[in-house]
């Protein structure tokens, strides 16, 4: 079953588009299991393919950062978050107002 779950994750991280991101709780509700955004980041974390699933754009429900397993790990997330045109409210916090994925 968590397998299942973690390849729809991967089929709707990978429509992120350049520029925006998602929430973990969004991202699990478009996978269809709103509750389960602690398995998103479950599912982030063994990310198979960061070229094509782009990980670093899944941010936490008030646009603060938690983990990312590349690089130097938050740190390489922030500055490809920025190299791609993310706004920041904080050093560590998506300014969600300009840069979060409107898909609803």
């Amino acid at each position: 079953m968590k397998n299942y779950f973690f390849q729809k994750v991967y089929a709707v991280a990978k429509d992120i588009p350049k520029g925006k991101v998602i929430t973990y709780k969004l991202l699990a509700k478009l996978a269809g299991s709103p509750g389960a955004y602690r398995a998103v980041g479950s599912a982030m974390a063994q990310n198979p393919d960061i070229t094509s699933i782009p990980c670093h754009r899944v941010v936490g429900s008030d646009g603060s950062m938690h983990g990312y397993s590349a690089g130097e790990g938050i740190k390489t997330k922030i500055e490809k978050l920025k190299q791609e045109g993310i706004k920041f409210k904080t050093p560590n916090r998506v300014d969600l107002e300009v840069s979060l994925w409107s898909i609803f």
